[in-house]
């Protein structure tokens, strides 16, 4: 402990730290893959939408004047207001492998939480399920995909040694794609003609926003009872509109219309760009989009990750998820895609672990929420 402190993020220098942290830390690490650095900025900034809702920290542990860790504290009383709870988060956690670090660390967060009238402390989580949550506990031998957390394995090992247990799980798979459709797709048409649903073909940059915006209403309303979810906002949404739909590849979403021509299902994927984004170190500028770009070529690079999916409620039992397989499926022949890895899943929603069974999804990694009363 001697030297350790424990300072609060005040400042564009100190920030900077915070998020550039992690790229030392994991400089030796070829499975770890950083967050584009613009998104950090967007998250942790004073402009993001969340803080309308939530209140957060960030907390840096410097000894002999360097960083050692770092760590976010946050509340989401749309979360605890929703769930009845009294939680403070944490997220955005980073040490090295010395246990007084972690725990300094996580006693800070505990410190804010409690003068705030947090009774339990969860984590890791972000603000909102948009942020990447969950410790990596199975599957370090495995490259992650760029959208999710990837950590050393003693640090579940430091949290269980603090007290911390298991509250969530959500399992990580990959399914492999044939140049054949599995039998069960022959049912498409059966279910476009009793259920008046079918897939919607976006072809232009406003088709895909409009698409774009009912997407995130249709995971508002598909998320609403899963694990901590907490409603995204409009000027939430309109930030991920912006943000995200101008570089969706129109060949990798899928979305299912009824016959109102409304948003019923969708799901998006893309090429899985890890390695290209730890190479640009998690910057785009100046130079990083030439580690990224050529791996955004879906006929090149033959590995696809699964990032949303989300059916209305009164269709999960109807057909939905059937015709964006079908469509994914046969646009991934065409653009020589053999894998997807799959956005994690939390382990006891079952629809959506059972959504896949006909392509025998493999196990990939698995992340997991802590929880302590405090």
């Amino acid at each position: 402990m001697q030297d350790l402190t424990i300072i609060p993020v005040q400042g564009k220098k100190l920030l900077r730290q915070f998020i550039n942290f992690p790229l030392d830390l994991y400089k030796n690490c070829d499975k770890w893959v950083p967050s584009f650095e613009d998104d950090e900025y967007k998250s942790l900034g004073p402009d993001n939408p969340s803080l309308a809702f939530c209140e957060r920290e960030l907390f840096l542990a410097l000894r002999g004047g360097k960083v050692v860790g770092r760590i976010a504290a946050i509340i989401n009383h749309n979360a605890n207001k929703k769930w009845n709870e009294n939680t403070v988060r944490f997220g955005w956690i980073d040490f090295i492998e010395d246990f007084d670090v972690a725990k300094a660390l996580v006693d800070k967060v505990i410190e804010w939480g409690k003068a705030r009238g947090a009774q339990k402390v969860k984590g890791p989580l972000g603000f909102t399920d948009m942020d990447r949550e969950g410790l990596l506990v199975e599957g370090f031998e495995n490259e992650s995909p760029f959208t999710v957390i990837y950590n050393y394995p003693y640090y579940g090992e430091y949290l269980e040694r603090m007290g911390f247990t298991k509250d969530a799980d959500w399992t990580q798979r990959f399914i492999d794609f044939s140049d054949q459709l599995p039998p069960m797709m022959q049912y498409a048409d059966l279910v476009e003609k009793r259920y008046g649903v079918h897939i919607y073909r976006a072809t232009t940059l406003k088709q895909m926003a409009r698409r774009g915006r009912e997407m995130f209403h249709v995971l508002n309303a598909a998320f609403a009872g899963l694990y901590e979810y907490s409603k995204l906002s409009e000027d939430q949404i309109d930030g991920y509109v912006r943000q995200y739909v101008p570089v969706m590849n129109k060949d990798m979403v899928a979305f299912v219309v009824n016959d109102a021509d409304e948003l019923v299902a969708f799901t998006v994927t893309m090429p899985h760009i890890s390695a290209g984004v730890r190479k640009a170190k998690g910057r785009i500028l100046p130079f990083g989009w030439m580690h990224i770009l050529p791996e955004l070529n879906a006929k090149k690079n033959h590995i696809a990750e699964g990032l949303l999916i989300g059916v209305l409620p009164e269709y999960q039992a109807k057909g939905a998820a059937l015709l964006m397989l079908k469509h994914l499926h046969e646009n991934f022949i065409k653009l020589g895609i053999k894998r997807m890895l799959m956005n994690p899943q939390l382990e006891d929603n079952h629809k959506v672990q059972t959504l896949f069974g006909d392509y025998d999804p493999q196990p990939y990694q698995r992340r997991r929420s802590y929880v302590k009363p405090i």
